[in-house]
Order: structure tokens, then sequence, then C-alpha cells
């Protein structure tokens, strides 16, 4: 049996009771050394199995590799294992034979959007501005897309040591299509001791708060303010 397990934005609170389970029942965890931290209080005797970055195909075949040998093997991902997460990768790796359950967690543009409010409420997209896996070009054009489309956005992997501007440009391409008024929430450590969250117009950023721990929602024609928080009114009359 592989699980495949998100752990949510990293307070074991966040977790789902069946990922505390499935993590108990296991005989192996296998993760991205960084999400295994998060997890250590649950961890009793089973074999930790663990990288850096850019080694998750290799935690993948291993995990899978294992779990062939008759032991229960968990696989983690902070947030949703089936949001940008390794649930994906499980199954290209595997064949028919293996038997996958996959877990789900909090992902982070819901933990963010909670912080923020409700900029959630209608139609929105998930964009990753991390260009290792995805052209740049690709990437903003799909952002450009989703601009004209009047969809709130939600920006993982805002930014990096490589890609710092990456989130600038990409608002620079929504506000020339959608304008200056558009709202922009950044949230850093959601769900963490850490947390904190700003609104911002569109053109009054503070691209300084912008880290790899960082959510950007990006607001669309609807949203506003109300009470301090970000909301995107569903529609209903009131």
């Amino acid at each position: 049996m592989i699980y495949v397990i998100g752990i949510g934005p990293g307070a074991i609170e966040k977790m789902s009771e069946e990922a505390k389970i499935a993590i108990n029942r296991s005989d192996i965890i296998v993760g991205y050394k960084t999400y295994i931290k998060l997890i250590e209080s649950l961890l009793t005797e089973q074999e930790v199995i663990s990288n850096g970055m850019r080694g998750e195909v290799e935690r993948c075949k291993e995990a899978i590799e294992r779990s062939r040998t008759g032991k229960t093997v968990s696989v983690i991902s902070s947030g949703d294992a089936g949001v940008y997460g390794m649930a994906g990768l499980i199954y290209e790796l595997a064949n028919a034979d293996d038997v996958i359950k996959v877990i789900p967690g909090i992902t982070a543009s819901s933990a963010s959007a909670a912080c923020l409010g409700a900029p959630l409420m209608h139609d929105y997209c998930h964009i990753s501005l991390s260009d290792l896996l995805t052209p740049y070009d690709l990437i903003m054009d799909r952002v450009k897309h989703a601009a004209h489309g009047d969809f709130v956005i939600c920006f993982y992997n805002p930014k990096s040591h490589g890609r710092k501007d990456h989130i600038k440009v990409a608002l620079d391409h929504i506000r020339a299509i959608q304008g200056d008024h558009i709202l922009v929430g950044v949230v850093k450590d959601a769900s963490r001791e850490e947390e904190a969250s700003y609104i911002f117009k569109i053109d009054e950023v503070d691209y300084d708060l912008i880290d790899m721990t960082s959510m950007v929602i990006v607001g669309n024609q609807a949203t506003k303010v109300i009470h301090g928080k970000m909301v995107t009114p569903r529609g209903y009359h009131v």
C-alpha cells in the first residue's frame, strides 16, 4: 500500500484524521526533509526516507519499490498531494498492480483564502510561477488568459532566488488587462505561527514581502474589502 498524503500547510491540527491514521499505520515515511520535520511529532518507529529539493522522482521511485516488498509506505506532500504535489508523479511511475490511496489535505490557496477573508467565493484558478517544469512563456500566457476570463488567480511559488521578478511581471499583465483597482492578497506562512496577511491594490503591492512561503491571491473585478477582509461576492442579492 502506498498512501500519498497531503499534510496541509504544516500545523498538525490542520491535518485530517485520515492522514494521521495513515501515517501511524505506515512502516516507511517518504518525503522532502522540510515536510518530514513538520510531522515529526506523529512519528514513532517508522523508517524515514528523505532528501532535498528536486529529488521528487527518486523519492517516488523509492516509495514504490519499498511498497512492493510488502511495506506500507506514506509519501508526504505539503498542502494537498494532488495540487502541485506527489500524487500525479506516483501514478505516472506506478503500475496497475500497485495499491495507491491519495489522502487530501488543505492546499495553500484554501489556507491563505481563510486568512484573507473569502476571496475564492467565485470562479478561480491556480497558477504556479515556477518555470522549472513549465516554460515561462506558457505560464505568462496562462496568466493573461485568466485575467481576460476575470478569474480570481492563486499564485503558487511566486518568488525564489532565481525568480525574483516573475510575480511582478504576472501582476503587470493582469493590471494591463484588469486595471488598477484590482485587489491583491499576500499571505506569508499560512496556518503557521508566523502567519501574516496583507491586502493591496495591484499598483501598490510591496514585492519585498513576497517569498517562497507566500501565496498571492489576485481578485477579480468584483473583489472588494469588507470589514478589513478580502471578499469576492458570490452574487447573492443582499
